[in-house]
């Protein structure tokens, strides 16, 4: 389990977190979304041990994290700019991974190798973009982690090499009982691995949720009536937003289905359309909201 407590994270006299808390099952894939400089790296930076909070606690099964090596190798972090040696191949970076990681699968490694169609012994300085972020993330999973740290790990790729990933992931999930966390600018790129979504934004968490919570709690309604209609009359829905006038309107909202259904009959309108919205929807709207 991670636990982050009352974190609060700057630089110079740049407040970027505050008051931040954040509690991490085993068995959880997280997606960790917001803007850019929104603090999803320096969160993922202070899991891994890289940097240490200004205030707060950051643990892992109740232990501080920072400066604590043996959780540290239970830990894998995989940047958004994966580093190697130079002059070095995959089969050069596994080997000296494992020196730090005892629970380095080799066989593993060597299936996803082959599922990505990889030369293990072709310098990494020769691959493309997404070839390199495909290696580093072979032998970030073939490390068998505990907690997997993965920072804006789908860019570069193909949505075939995105795929394979995904199947990794859950693989790898049934095997161990781990942690991953994912981060991202976008809640659509992740919606269909991650169990639980956070949206970090403007120093704090602004949304924690399982996803299919999310899926079920933000609605868009299309109604009609036979006469013309003030908008006021959906003020007591408080919705995030109305569009339209006369006797076609369409309404963002957030709430139980059944309550709102309850109030939208009373207004009794001709016709109800209703459909949920997309998590990158959800994602802007509540962006919007802040």
């Amino acid at each position: 389990m991670i636990q982050l407590i009352n974190v609060n994270k700057g630089y110079e006299d740049n407040l970027i977190l505050e008051d931040i808390n954040i509690t991490i099952d085993n068995g959880t894939v997280l997606g960790l979304v917001g803007p850019n400089g929104a603090g999803k790296s320096t969160i993922l930076r202070l899991i891994a041990g890289v940097i240490q909070a200004d205030a707060g606690v950051v643990a892992v099964n109740e232990y501080d994290i920072f400066d604590n090596d043996e959780i540290k190798q239970s830990i894998y972090f995989l940047g958004d700019d994966p580093y190697f040696f130079n002059q070095s191949t995959l089969n050069d970076m596994k080997n000296y991974v494992k020196i730090f990681y005892k629970n380095f699968d080799d066989d593993y490694y060597d299936e996803l190798v082959t599922i990505f169609s990889i030369n293990p012994n072709e310098l990494i300085s020769s691959f493309s973009k997404g070839m390199k972020r495909q290696a580093a993330l072979i032998i970030a999973i073939a490390a068998r982690p505990d907690i997997l740290l993965m920072d804006e790990s789908f860019d570069g790729l193909d949505p075939l090499m995105r795929f394979k990933l995904k199947q990794s992931i859950v693989q790898q999930l049934d095997r161990q009982n781990m942690i991953i966390i994912i981060t991202s600018h976008s809640m659509g790129e992740i919606q269909d691995i991650c169990d639980s979504i956070i949206l970090v934004n403007n120093k704090g968490i602004t949304l924690n949720e399982k996803t299919d919570d999310i899926h079920i709690a933000y609605h868009k309604f299309q109604l009609a009536f036979d006469k013309d209609t003030d908008a006021s009359i959906f003020d007591a829905l408080n919705p995030y937003s109305v569009s339209g006038s006369h006797r076609i309107f369409t309404l963002v909202l957030k709430g139980d289905l059944e309550e709102i259904n309850q109030v939208i009959n009373n207004l009794n309108p001709i016709i109800v359309e209703h459909n949920h919205l997309s998590l990158d929807e959800i994602f802007r709207l509540e962006m919007e909201e802040q």
